[in-house]
């Protein structure tokens, strides 16, 4: 059984921590839920997402390339001050 994927990326880390920077600024308030168009605040979700990111940045340590590793340390940075900002 094959699936398709139309006009998804292919999963690669760097969409994968996309996605759970999405989450993240969901969470955070930042962005709408696409369905309904309404934000909404879940502190402790948003810490759990950016608690998950810094765990793999430290799991991933020495294999990621330049492009990877500066999308997960500017992420994290930028997180970390909305989610200060917001808590």
């Amino acid at each position: 059984m094959s699936e398709k994927t139309g006009s998804m990326p292919g999963v690669d880390f760097n969409t994968f921590i996309m996605s759970l920077n999405a989450s993240a600024l969901y969470n955070l308030g930042m962005i709408a839920d696409p369905a309904t168009g309404q934000k909404m605040k879940n502190i402790s979700m948003a810490k759990q997402t950016i608690d998950i990111i810094a765990m793999l940045k430290e799991k991933t340590k020495g294999n990621l390339n330049d492009e990877e590793k500066n999308l997960i340390e500017n992420i994290l940075h930028d997180l970390r001050l909305m989610y200060v900002k917001e808590s």
